[in-house]
């Protein structure tokens, strides 16, 4: 497990209503949100830096506003993780091993393609997310992070839904 990794870091000191292995199950859990939302930031990045064609402004505006999104959200997962008493990733190594999403090195698709990928890998963060809520409430008992992770879906909602506007206009042309 990706907290197992790093145990030899966490702090007993916590008292949070929480035994240690519900923590470091969350951590890991958060971990790999965190390895996720890395791939899905530096994709869209990518996508930002390299998109061309007639929605060139408004893509890479919208891009811009979404990566600036997902490094705000970044840093609370990570933190969250922090609040758990473990370690948050913090290479690529680590991100790469963990994240369901990958890279596409050296490949720069048509603009609605982009927005197709970046539909698409929001769509998989959300249902990994889905999977993490029901865990970390049921299994875990860590409402808490449950209830972030429930914000965290709906924020990825929202991006795959503003993205998906784009592909509905291009369907209607």
């Amino acid at each position: 497990m990706a907290a197992q990794k790093q145990n030899q870091n966490k702090d007993d000191r916590l008292n949070i209503g929480l035994e240690d292995k519900q923590r470091s199950a969350s951590a890991d859990i958060l971990n790999r949100v965190l390895s996720d939302q890395h791939v899905l930031y530096i994709k869209t990045r990518k996508y930002h830096w390299n998109v061309t064609g007639r929605n060139f402004y408004s893509l890479h505006e919208l891009m811009e506003k979404q990566y600036d999104q997902l490094a705000l959200s970044i840093d609370e997962v990570a933190e969250r993780s922090r609040s758990m008493g473990y370690p948050a990733f913090g290479t690529m190594e680590e991100f790469g091993e963990f994240a369901t999403l990958k890279e596409e090195p050296g490949v720069n698709p048509a603009a609605m393609q982009m927005v197709a990928n970046l539909v698409s890998d929001h769509e998989q963060v959300i249902r990994n997310l889905r999977g993490f809520v029901d865990q970390t409430a049921d299994e875990l008992h860590d409402q808490g992070t449950s209830d972030f992770l429930t914000g965290l879906m709906e924020e990825h909602e929202k991006m795959a839904w503003m993205l998906r506007a784009f592909l509905e206009d291009e369907q209607n042309v």
